[in-house]
């Protein structure tokens, strides 16, 4: 039975699923600029759910989550929250709370230190110290916003489908844009990642663990990265109701 509504607000879609203490349900997905409160009371009608948990990037939609919740309990995941990783930052307010759930999480399923690379909107770097400490991390444009603004500022670059290219070297102009893309960005990746170990973590065997939407197609063929796991962020959601008395 369903004991937790999870919700991670992020600026491209919204992901919701159900969780017991233990284990989440399959998510669902809606653009976030649809996410209605009609949505979310559908979503519910015939669930027992005791808390509504939320990480939210997007505050104009903070309002659509109290109207559907009515009365049912809901847990903000902010700075204050008790998420099982502690923060040494310099301005922790600043600090997304999707980033603070991947901490969460990664810290609770594969150990620290860590680093989280999340592909979304932007991808971002999040770091978790051998003190499990969150101290820091790296945003970058995400691979969609790099390859869109290419089709928007250029008169004749097409739209990009992104997809394993056949080879780095393109024989047409799409082939072309899809080896810089995917091949490009996993340079990016790698390179950060290399920085973030050679500067925090010299000689010591880190979790690097990636999530989000294009985590499988660029992930895949980096030995950097260790795992992927693509609801890291509800995870973090379902461990962090736990922790605080969910």
């Amino acid at each position: 039975m369903a004991k937790y509504l999870l919700i991670d607000i992020s600026n491209s879609f919204t992901k919701l699923a159900f969780a017991a203490g233990e284990r989440i349900s399959k998510p669902s997905k809606v653009p976030t600029e649809k996410l209605r409160a009609s949505f979310l009371q559908q979503s519910l009608r015939g669930r027992d759910v005791d808390l509504i948990v939320v990480c939210s990037v997007v505050p104009k939609k903070n309002p659509v989550i109290r109207a559907a919740a009515k009365r049912t309990k809901i847990l903000w995941l902010t700075r204050q929250t008790r998420l099982g990783v502690g923060i040494d930052y310099p301005n922790p307010k600043t600090i997304g709370a999707d980033r603070l759930a991947n901490a969460a999480a990664v810290a609770a399923l594969y150990g620290c230190p860590a680093i989280v690379v999340d592909f979304g909107t932007a991808v971002t770097f999040d770091i978790v110290s051998p003190q499990r400490k969150y101290i820091g991390g790296v945003i970058a444009p995400g691979l969609e916003s790099m390859t869109n603004f290419l089709y928007q500022r250029t008169a004749l670059l097409p739209k990009l489908s992104l997809k394993e290219p056949r080879s780095a070297v393109g024989r047409s102009t799409m082939e072309a844009m899809r080896a810089g893309a995917v091949i490009g960005y996993r340079g990016l990746v790698r390179e950060i990642i290399a920085r973030i170990k050679a500067e925090r973590f010299p000689r010591q065997n880190v979790h690097v663990i990636a999530t989000g939407g294009y985590a499988g197609l660029i992930a895949k063929r980096l030995a950097e990265i260790d795992s992927v796991h693509p609801n890291l962020t509800l995870e973090g959601l379902r461990i962090v109701a736990n922790l605080n008395g969910g």
